[in-house]
């Protein structure tokens, strides 16, 4: 195992400072450069995990600067890459390091730039560069539980992924789902999550429809019926799953990423998603908006929740697949092994999207899974290993007799629902 050095761009951030702890303790991780925008926010996270046996040093990199940029990646072997949104940055940040020759990961959470910067595999191949492309939770984790269920099928017709927003179980949240820190930056702006979620709850998103990638508007319901003890229904949202599952895994049917979210916060994302779209409200104020919500449009938000249903007994972070197994008609649920680490987990929106960023750097670092290319989670990472090594970064997930590898998977045949 060669020695490597680490760019965390963003790695002040809250998913980025997660990665760089987990990453600070990889065999073969020799030094890190903490780079952000705001010097004094590098510093502070190099002095706060510093004496981990790794090198750690700040540097102040404005992404939009492609010189800086790209004469930080030069001294990098792989770059994370958390700066967001990644509508706006993604496409730069991918393109300096296939021209610098720098490995990739990222935490991409967008549809849009996904879809261009997968575009960019043969420029990657041919510069030997390894890019995955949303190795977060959402996208990243679910990928990586749809490829567990798929490999349950012979024939995939409908594949799901879905994450939590204010479900029961949610831990130390407002109603938005979303912690505090993360809907308002130190700066007092929104957050880049945030923004994020205000894009891709607006205009038009990717699904799978009859086997053909489309565009729909989002927050629509999906009624599923998973087992006999698990059903409800979540609601579509832009996410990168749709668009990169339907080119690894071809379901003939349907698939969308979902929103497991009660009526009453559904509802004023519908309020949300109504004004961006008539223009009366931009990402970033919709986003300022749900930090503090408009005594008006709560009250639009009331008369609009009796009318929707809620998420039932549905998980709240899962992917789901139907198809044929032996020629009969199954549906196959995959999710992170209950345990009193679970919710910890997926409450966490850092750690849970940190972690795995870490984890995917893991396969890169050791050779195992480095193939030149941009590559989406489900087709270069190794799900077993990474589901282990979660247990293992994450020891709360095996406890109480938790499936081993720390995912449980059910399948259910056609009529014994």
């Amino acid at each position: 195992m060669s020695a490597m050095k680490i760019l965390a761009l963003g790695g002040p951030g809250a998913m980025g400072a997660v990665a760089v702890r987990v990453a600070a303790g990889l065999p073969g991780v020799t030094e890190i450069v903490v780079a952000d925008r705001r010097l004094e926010a590098a510093e502070e996270l190099v002095r706060r995990l510093g004496g981990r046996g790794t090198a750690m040093r700040p540097a102040k990199v404005d992404v939009t600067d492609d010189a800086a940029l790209r004469a930080v990646l030069r001294d990098a072997d792989v770059v994370l890459n958390a700066v967001g949104p990644y509508y706006r940055f993604g496409m730069t940040v991918l393109s300096a390091a296939i021209a610098t020759g720098t490995h990739y990961l990222d935490i991409c959470d967008d549809w849009e730039p996904t879809q261009r910067m997968l575009g960019l595999d043969e420029e990657a191949r041919a510069a030997g560069v390894c890019a995955v492309v949303g190795m977060g939770a959402s996208p990243g984790m679910s990928n990586l539980l749809a490829a567990r269920a798929v490999e349950q099928l012979d024939q995939v017709r409908d594949l799901y992924t879905a994450w939590p927003v204010d479900v029961p179980g949610d831990s130390g949240q407002d109603d938005s789902g979303q912690d505090d820190e993360q809907l308002v930056d130190p700066d007092g702006r929104p957050g880049a999550a945030v923004v994020h979620w205000m894009e891709q709850i607006s205009g038009k998103v990717a699904v799978v429809s009859a086997g053909r990638l489309v565009h729909r508007q989002p927050l629509q319901p999906v009624f599923l019926a998973l087992s006999e003890t698990c059903s409800g229904t979540a609601y579509t949202v832009g996410h990168p799953e749709p668009v990169t599952l339907h080119s690894s895994f071809r379901p003939t049917g349907n698939a969308a990423n979902l929103m497991v979210v009660t009526p009453g916060t559904l509802a004023y994302l519908d309020v949300l998603r109504r004004d961006i779209d008539a223009g009366r409200l931009t990402n970033e104020t919709a986003a300022a908006d749900l930090a503090k919500p408009s005594t008006s449009r709560a009250l639009r938000a009331t008369v609009r929740a009796m009318r929707l249903k809620g998420p039932g007994s549905l998980p709240p972070f899962f992917a789901a697949a139907t198809g044929t197994r032996g020629g009969r008609p199954v549906t196959v649920l995959a999710r992170l092994a209950e345990s009193p680490g679970t919710p910890g987990l997926i409450d966490n929106m850092a750690e849970a999207t940190g972690i795995p960023l870490a984890l995917g750097l893991a396969q890169l670092v050791d050779h195992s899974r480095r193939r030149p290319g941009v590559h989406p989670p489900e087709t270069v990472i190794d799900p077993g290993r990474f589901f282990q090594d979660l247990v293992r970064h994450v020891p709360a997930l095996a406890r109480d007799g938790a499936a081993p590898g720390g995912v449980t998977i059910e399948v259910t045949e056609a009529g014994r629902r």
